[in-house]
């Protein structure tokens, strides 16, 4: 569990380099999704829960895309 969490953190920083305002709302919301689970005890849904986690690292490293604004007519 740590691991991913850990994990989920790492793929937030990269994803989200330089963007403060989603650093920290990817940061809120991975911190409350695993708070609210932490008293799980059932290694099916653990499992499940896993499982989940691992799936929106892959979608946040391959599905993110950041623009960059350059000028006023430019991204």
């Amino acid at each position: 569990v740590l691991k991913i969490f850990k994990s989920l953190h790492r793929t937030r920083q990269e994803v989200f380099k330089n963007d403060t305002r989603a650093l920290e709302a990817a940061r809120k919301k991975i911190n409350e999704e695993f708070k609210n689970n932490q008293d799980e005890t059932s290694e099916e849904k653990i499992n499940e829960l896993l499982k989940m986690a691992s799936d929106v690292e892959v979608i946040l490293r391959t599905s993110v895309i950041q623009a960059v604004h350059t000028d006023s007519d430019k991204i």
